[in-house]
């Protein structure tokens, strides 16, 4: 089963659920819409790729808002945002653990051979499709650099 036909089915579930899918209900609602529109921007059906792309981009942004709303003393709306990407991480495939992207970090450098902080974007463009997905790219970045200025 494809991820968008998964979303149609747990969609339809959170309907049948009424007051208690109301939350997941939207948050999918949300997420389809999301979908249709990068389908309308491309103009052809997105691959399971582009739809993992999409739903990565969604809790991304979750993910920004929850921190500037918890600068601002606003738990509540950070709390909401917390139980969206909740909802949504579910869709996405297993992400990696810090581990495993260091693994992955010490792989690329022994490979690119850089020269230093430097050479950041060499090893990020050869990392970023390994990670695509599976781990926040603020973290991947955060790793890379540590790594790279040791």
């Amino acid at each position: 089963m494809s991820l968008q036909d998964r979303l149609t089915e747990d969609m339809k579930a959170a309907m049948k659920e009424k007051e208690s899918g109301k939350k997941r209900l939207s948050v999918i609602r949300m997420v389809r819409s999301s979908l249709k529109n990068a389908e309308i921007d491309k103009k052809k059906e997105l691959s399971e790729e582009e739809v993992i792309e999409v739903i990565s981009r969604e809790v991304k942004k979750r993910k920004d808002a929850m921190e500037e709303y918890v600068r601002a003393g606003r738990q509540d709306i950070a709390d909401e945002l917390q139980e969206e990407i909740e909802i949504l991480m579910p869709y996405l495939p297993q992400q990696l653990s810090e581990e495993e992207i260091r693994s992955l970090v010490q792989h690329v450098i022994d490979e690119v051979q850089p020269a230093g902080p430097r050479d950041m974007g060499k090893v990020m463009s050869k990392l970023m499709p390994k990670t695509k997905g599976r781990a926040d790219g603020k973290l991947v970045s955060q790793i890379v650099k540590e790594m790279l200025e040791q």
